[in-house]
């Protein structure tokens, strides 16, 4: 009987707690996972958030989750934190430490090794083409990683390759959604934006920073808004990028038909209220912001990036273009946003494929991984 055997104890860390993809897949970890098998302490790199800052603190905190900040700021604080962090883990005596995002995984992996972890599972979100030093950090580091958790099979091939993993150190969990969050929002009133009535909003939602290709986006906007009279492209986050876009967006003559929401915080009405998403991405992992998108009931127009075919499933050929062909990419938009049959198809569809990556399966599959690999049967 399970109720008989004390909980494994679970140390999460992630960099921040900001609001984003890998921090809410930690906190509904965290939040949801069987607090009768499971004790989960979350740690973050940061500094505590000021109360008035966006973040998921919250949600852990009325969970009665605990949770600590280690305060870093800067790089040269690495070594503080790595012994602050293993004083912590000394104090928890955790089984199994799961980390999240790169400086995550690289500071956790080293307080475990100073604390005698018995197991650290690695989150590889993403397949980092980007910052190669990464991985270089990464390969060197490797022996003190038990498992590499990959949030989808293109990320696990590329995490194999890059890093010369054996087959049973590399396991894959994708991503999940609060599928009724999304499926049942009601669409925003899109006029509080800055939206005409009689608009159509194609949207993008993610951070505006080079990894996500916003810019090629714009640039290559002019290719569909000829074509679609009656559609403006609305932009919402935040990001490094951001003046430089609007800039981008006037310096090619776009600007009136280009909205930049910023920070929003609901997603759910503004996809529910749009055309589609598009996602421009260089490269990915397994953006949740799709897989929201599907839920929502909403056709997806973007690049094939890693984790895009295993979310779209058979509809991924009508959603996707080869990654970096970004006048492909409008001539996609130009078409779909056209065809309300198509979006009601392919947005049907994609409805149909989320059901299959919800929340609740998300939480098991981490719970299997360290119930078992924690040597707990059961």
């Amino acid at each position: 009987m399970t109720d008989a055997i004390s909980p494994l104890r679970i140390a999460l860390a992630i960099t921040e707690l900001d609001v984003g993809g890998a921090e809410r897949c930690l906190v509904e970890l965290a939040t949801r996972i069987d607090r009768r098998r499971f004790a989960p302490v979350v740690y973050a790199l940061s500094p505590r958030p000021a109360p008035e800052r966006r973040s998921l603190l919250p949600l852990l905190e009325a969970a009665g989750v605990e949770t600590h900040f280690l305060g870093a700021q800067r790089a040269w604080q690495v070594a503080a934190v790595v012994r602050k962090l293993a004083g912590l883990l000394r104090r928890q005596r955790p089984d199994v430490l799961q980390t999240f995002l790169f400086h995550a995984n690289f500071v956790g992996r080293w307080a475990a090794w100073l604390a005698d972890v018995p197991h650290v599972y690695c989150g590889v979100r993403v397949a980092e083409r980007g910052a190669r030093w990464h991985l270089w950090l990464d390969r060197a580091t490797g022996r003190l990683v038990d498992r590499y958790v990959c949030v989808s099979r293109a990320v696990a091939d590329f995490s194999r390759a890059q890093l010369h993993l054996p087959e049973d150190r590399v396991v894959v969990i994708p991503n999940g959604v609060d599928f009724e969050r999304w499926a049942t929002a009601a669409a925003a009133d899109l006029a509080a934006i800055g939206f005409a009535r009689e608009r159509r909003a194609v949207t993008y939602v993610g951070r505006l920073e080079p990894q996500k290709g916003v810019a090629e986006l714009i640039e290559h906007s002019p290719l569909w808004l000829e074509r679609l009279p009656r559609h403006d492209l609305l932009i919402v986050g935040t990001g490094p990028m951001d003046a430089r876009l609007k800039s981008l967006a006037d310096r090619i003559g776009v600007a009136s038909r280009i909205h930049f929401a910023g920070w929003r915080s609901d997603v759910p009405e503004i996809l529910k209220a749009s055309d589609l998403l598009v996602l421009p991405s260089r490269w990915e992992g397994m953006p949740n912001v799709v897989l929201e998108a599907m839920a929502a009931g909403r056709v997806v127009a973007g690049t094939d990036a890693e984790g895009m075919r295993e979310l779209l499933g058979e509809a991924a050929g009508d959603q996707l273009v080869e990654r970096g062909d970004y006048r492909a990419l409008a001539e996609r938009i130009a078409i779909l946003a056209a065809d309300g049959t198509a979006l009601r198809r392919l947005g049907d569809a994609n409805s149909l494929i989320a059901k299959d990556f919800r929340l609740e399966g998300m939480v098991a599959a981490y719970e299997r991984l360290f119930w078992e690999t924690a040597g707990r049967q059961g």
